[in-house]
Order: structure tokens, then C-alpha cells, then sequence
């Protein structure tokens, strides 16, 4: 994966502190902010730019006058994440099906740092990949939480399974509301596309199928929101 832009002030600041940075081009007038002292103190090139050529970087994108140049974050392996997760009492992995929105996958990756999880799966094709819109949605998250990338979910589920972990799928047609499931020992949770769900061999494989109950007018929810409302209840579960 190249390197790529990151923007706005919040994603900026994580860029920096995780050490990804490697170029800051900022309004002039901001010479002397904090972030651009920051970015300094950590001997990261500075570059005081006019707002022009701080929206041809950004792609017009709202930049808040800070774009810096991010080393592309690396991915892990499956087998890297299943060997993190062994020095954890209850590992959690997040498994992605056909999330096309860069938008939902920054929201996603937010939500992922916030709760926790241990690392999210996603496809390496059919699935959206990590660009500087997601690390502006997740404000700078994509910086934390690890990334795998498998070409097959199916696959990567039948290796995870092998490896002591419960499969807990998301979706509207379940007959099990996901308050009704044990999270305790090593979970992957898989949340698919608003439009197709979770493909069917993902469920197949699953060892448990559920749904958020809704009581409103409309029958699903954001994959973002889905992932936030189960990745809370989990957080929640486990602390008791």
C-alpha cells in the first residue's frame, strides 16, 4: 500500500504520535501552532503551504489547514493477530464482509480503538482498503488498530476456528438477539455491508448468528452504528 495524505487537525495529531508522519504541510498562518511545534519537536519536515495547495492534497477534503504525508500503515498477517491475541485473556477480532465505504471503515476503526478489539479482517478484494479518508474518519485509529488482509473470509474463519475462537456474525435475520450470547474466550465478530450482509458460507461457518432487536421504522442499522452497538455490549458483557 503507497503512503498517502492524512487531514484535519485530530487525524494530523495521531499521525504524528504514531510516529507515522513523514511530512506536515500547514496553513501559514499556523506557523507557530502547537501541532506544527509538535511536528518539529519530532523532527517531521514542515511545509507552510496557501490553501490551494492544501485542498489539491486533501482532494478538497475540509483539512482544518493540516495535510500530512503518512506512511502507509502496515498490514498483519492472520497468523499474526492469532499469535497477539494468545497473551490475552479474551482476545477480540473484528471480520469485515464487504464493506465498500471508506467512510464506515474509518467510523469502524474508531469504534474498534475505543472497545478494544484486537485487530479487524477484512478481504483483500470486494472490501474497501485503508486510504486517507478512512484515517480521517477514524481520527487517526487506523494508526492502532491492526489491519489483516486475507483473500478468503471463509478460510481465514476455518484458521481462527482451529485456533480456540467462536465465530459471532451480525445479521437482521437472526433468530438470536446478541444480548443472548456468551463473549467470554476468544470472539471474532463479523459485520457485512448494509446492502448484502454477511455472504452465506460466512454464516455457514458461524457458530453463532445475531441481531440487534429495533423497535423503529427502519429495519437495519449503519454498518458503522451495528459494529459500535455490538462492540459496546461486548465491552460491557466482559466487565461484569
Amino acid at each position: 500500500m503507497a503512503d498517502y495524505y492524512v487531514y484535519g487537525r485530530n487525524a494530523v495529531r495521531e499521525c504524528l504520535r504514531a510516529g507515522q508522519a513523514k511530512c506536515l504541510h500547514v496553513r501559514s498562518r499556523f506557523e507557530r501552532d502547537p501541532l506544527t511545534l509538535e511536528a518539529r519537536g519530532l523532527n517531521i519536515e514542515v511545509r507552510l503551504c496557501d490553501d490551494k495547495e492544501l485542498d489539491r492534497l486533501a482532494g478538497n477534503a475540509k483539512h482544518q489547514g493540516f495535510v500530512c504525508l503518512s506512511r502507509a500503515p502496515e498490514m498483519v498477517s492472520l497468523r499474526e493477530l492469532i499469535t497477539m491475541g494468545k497473551s490475552k485473556e479474551n482476545p477480540l477480532l473484528v471480520m469485515l464482509d464487504g464493506i465498500e465505504d471508506p467512510v464506515n471503515l474509518g467510523a469502524i476503526l474508531r469504534s474498534c480503538d475505543a472497545f478494544g478489539v484486537d485487530g479487524v479482517i477484512i478481504r483483500n478484494t470486494g472490501n474497501v482498503t485503508l486510504n486517507s479518508t478512512v484515517a480521517k474518519v477514524s481520527t487517526g485509529a487506523v494508526a492502532y488498530v491492526p489491519v489483516c488482509g486475507v483473500p478468503n473470509l471463509s478460510q481465514a474463519i476455518s484458521e481462527l476456528k482451529d485456533s480456540g475462537y467462536w465465530v459471532v456474525s451480525s445479521d437482521g435475520s437472526a433468530k438470536q438477539d446478541y444480548d443472548e450470547v456468551d463473549y467470554r474466550g476468544p470472539i471474532v465478530l463479523v459485520v457485512g455491508s448494509e446492502g448484502f450482509g454477511i455472504s452465506r458460507l460466512v454464516l455457514q461457518r458461524s457458530d453463532f448468528i445475531v441481531k440487534i432487536p429495533m423497535v423503529g421504522h427502519v429495519n437495519s442499522l449503519n454498518a458503522s452504528v451495528a459494529t459500535g452497538v455490538l462492540l459496546s455490549h461486548i465491552h460491557l458483557a466482559r466487565s461484569k
